[in-house]
C-alpha cells in the first residue's frame, strides 16, 4: 500500500471513562476468562491523548506514575497493531493526559488504545472497515470494542459481543474512586460462582420494549468479592445514598463506584461533599448517550 505523506503535524483525542450499569458473570471458561453480561455506558469523563506524527516507531509518554510508557501500555500495542496491519513504517508519539483513575474499573487504558486505534484510521484515510478495527482492538483488550463507538451496549462473551442499547433513561453520574489497588485476577480468582446473583435478578430485564431505566437492575457479581477486602467500598456507597443518589454500585472489578443522582443540584451537593476526602477520587459526569 502507498499512504500520504501529507499527515497532521498533531492529532487531539478524547476518551471517555465507562461505568458498568449491570454486571453478571455467567460461567468460567476453558481459556481462563469468564463470560460476562454487563451493561456498559461511557460517561463525560476523559484522559485526553494527543497522537505526533513525523518520527518512527511508536513512543508513549504519561506524567501518571502508575501508567506505563513501554510497549505494555495498550495504547502502544494499539499502535503497534495498526501499523503493521497498514504495512506502513512511519510511527506515532502518544501523548496521555490521564484523567480516568488508574485500574479503577472505569476503563480507561481501553479507551485510551480505542482512541488511538480510531483516530490513526481517521489519519491515515480510513484503510480499515468498523469489522476490522473491532477485531484489532479486541486483540488488545475485551473491553477495547466497546470504547471504538462508545455508545451504550449490552456486553456478552468476554465483553466483545456486542448489542446496542438505544434508550437509556439519563442520569448525573458521580464517581468516587478511593486509593485502593486492587487486583482485577485476583477478584475474579476469588469469585464463587455458585454464589453469583446477578444473572437471576437481570432474567426479568426488558430493553427492547421501552426506555430502559437502569436504575432498577444495579448489580455487580463482582462487588461482594472486591468488598469483602475493601469495605470502604461500602462505605463509598452508603455515602452516595445518603446523599441523595437513586442508586449506588461498584463498577467492574472495582474499586470505582458510581452514584446515580436524577437531579443535578442534589449531585452537585453530594460532589461538595465528597470531595472533602482527599483520599477519594470524586468526579461528577454525564451519561453519554
Amino acid at each position: 500500500m502507498h499512504f500520504s505523506s501529507d499527515l497532521p503535524e498533531a492529532l487531539e483525542l478524547w476518551a471517555p471513562a465507562k461505568i458498568n450499569l449491570f454486571l453478571a458473570v455467567t460461567g468460567r471458561r476453558a481459556d481462563g476468562y469468564h463470560d460476562l453480561f454487563t451493561l456498559m455506558c461511557a460517561i463525560s469523563l476523559f484522559d485526553r491523548l494527543t497522537l505526533r506524527f513525523g518520527g518512527r516507531g511508536i513512543r508513549v509518554f504519561c506524567d501518571h506514575p502508575a501508567v506505563p510508557e513501554d510497549d505494555t501500555n495498550l495504547v502502544h500495542r494499539a499502535a503497534s497493531r495498526f501499523f503493521e496491519r497498514l504495512g506502513d513504517p512511519r510511527g506515532v508519539d502518544v501523548h496521555i493526559d490521564k484523567q480516568i483513575p488508574v485500574a479503577a474499573g472505569l476503563g480507561g487504558g481501553s479507551s485510551d488504545a480505542a482512541a488511538v486505534l480510531g483516530g490513526l484510521n481517521r489519519v491515515f484515510g480510513r484503510p480499515f472497515a468498523p469489522a476490522i478495527l473491532q477485531r484489532m482492538a479486541l486483540a488488545v483488550g475485551a473491553d477495547v470494542p466497546f470504547f471504538l463507538s462508545a455508545k451504550p451496549a449490552l456486553a456478552t462473551g468476554i465483553g466483545e459481543c456486542l448489542e446496542p442499547v438505544a434508550e437509556l433513561v439519563p442520569y448525573h453520574v458521580l464517581t468516587v474512586c478511593p486509593d485502593l489497588k486492587v487486583s482485577t485476577a485476583e477478584v475474579y480468582k476469588n469469585l464463587n460462582l455458585g454464589l453469583t446473583k446477578c444473572e437471576k435478578k437481570l432474567k426479568q430485564l426488558h430493553l427492547k420494549t421501552e426506555r430502559f431505566d437502569a436504575l432498577y437492575f444495579l448489580c455487580n457479581d463482582l462487588e461482594t468479592v472486591t468488598i469483602r477486602k475493601f469495605p470502604q467500598i461500602n462505605e463509598i456507597k452508603k455515602a452516595l445514598l445518603g446523599l441523595g443518589a437513586a442508586g449506588a454500585l461498584m463498577s467492574g472489578s472495582g474499586p470505582t463506584v458510581f452514584g446515580l443522582f436524577a437531579d443535578a443540584a442534589d449531585a452537585g451537593k453530594a460532589l461538595g461533599r465528597l470531595s472533602r476526602r482527599r483520599e477519594w477520587n470524586v468526579h461528577l459526569a454525564e451519561m453519554l448517550l
